[in-house]
């Protein structure tokens, strides 16, 4: 039998992805108050129906079906949604300070929020500080507040190098790490590579915290190597290898013909995303990363009318000018066979 609390949630959810495409904010509040008044937990509110309904936003905009104000317009919504859930609550604190926070670099503040109130709804007092959080900032907060625990958050695996070297900070100040997102691996792979405990949502982390208590070390695996003197090269001649992949396109690709300067300037940054993202493939030492990130750009690009053909000049662009670098020159050819429409999911 199904729980009455689950069946008002799903059936809630139609009408928040209307609100959300209408940038309705005054229904969608009203529509989370009156789950409340129905006797919903708080946390299915949050959980059962604001982020899957967010979830849903991204895959509008991941298909060109939306634009990126009216992502913002929803995400906008959703935040106001998630604080008025937890204001209503009111829960009181009982556990200790947990810190939750988004790697430095990262914008996609919404998935820690979610985070950080259930982790309050459960009884801990949390301090979120929000997206992009440099290190040096977060480890003066830490060594003043002596929390239990941080939580961070990272969202695109390109991100990893920085994502190591800050929880490798927080584990020399001795505070225990959480970590959490999808730049994470969707099983926690490249967590569990750092020795890092990893959740894959936030019910996850909330009960590994209850579970624990904070002390997150017997939950740790052996940490791997990663890094390299590759990985040092790679980023060295990121510029380099970005600028000739560029000529490459402004002269052999036909499709870029025409261009602007503001498409251009997106080509410049899509190059640039591609660039880190094998730099953290090679410093994980992990192929996948790689070819799933080529897999999702072309999928992006693809629904904007940008040719396949592109990519693949892109990445031949970037193996000529690697072909010294074993890892990462294998991992190229292995994104090039993930464009081939009969290998692409």
């Amino acid at each position: 039998m199904v729980a009455p609390s689950a069946v008002e949630v799903g059936g809630a959810y139609p009408a928040l992805l209307a609100c959300l495409a209408a940038a309705d904010e005054v229904a969608a509040l009203a529509l989370a108050d009156e789950l409340l008044e129905a006797g919903v937990p708080a946390e299915s509110v949050l959980l059962d129906l604001i982020a899957p309904a967010q979830v849903q936003v991204g895959r509008w905009w991941q298909r060109n079906e939306w634009s990126v104000a009216q992502e913002h317009a929803a995400t906008h919504i959703s935040e106001l949604m998630v604080a008025a859930v937890t204001t209503r609550a009111a829960p009181r604190p009982h556990r200790g300070r947990v810190i939750v926070a988004c790697m430095d670099g990262e914008w996609h503040a919404l998935p820690p929020r979610l985070v950080a109130e259930v982790l309050r709804l459960r009884g801990w007092q949390v301090t979120f500080l929000g997206a992009s959080v440099p290190a040096v900032h977060l480890m003066t907060y830490l060594h003043r507040h002596d929390p239990v625990a941080v939580a961070l958050a990272c969202a695109l695996p390109m991100r990893l190098p920085q994502a190591h070297r800050t929880v490798q900070a927080c584990q020399r100040a001795d505070v225990p790490v959480l970590v959490g997102g999808r730049g994470f691996g969707p099983d926690g792979r490249w967590a569990r590579a750092m020795g890092v405990a990893w959740a894959p949502d936030a019910r996850t982390a909330a009960d590994l915290l209850a579970d624990t208590g904070g002390d997150l070390a017997r939950t740790v695996g052996a940490t791997s190597r990663l890094g390299g003197e590759e990985y040092a090269a790679l980023v060295s001649r990121r510029a380099e290898i970005i600028d000739v992949a560029l000529d490459d396109l402004r002269h052999r690709e036909p499709s870029t013909a025409g261009y602007t300067t503001g498409q251009w300037d997106a080509t410049v940054v899509d190059l640039g995303h591609l660039v880190d993202f094998l730099s953290a493939a090679v410093y994980v030492d992990d192929s996948t990363l790689f070819v799933e990130a080529v897999d999702w750009t072309a999928e992006v690009l693809g629904s904007r009318g940008v040719p396949v053909t592109g990519m693949r000049r892109t990445l031949s662009a970037f193996a000529g000018t690697l072909r010294d670098f074993p890892r990462a020159y294998q991992f190229l050819l292995d994104g090039r066979r993930a464009l081939d429409p009969c290998d692409r999911r």
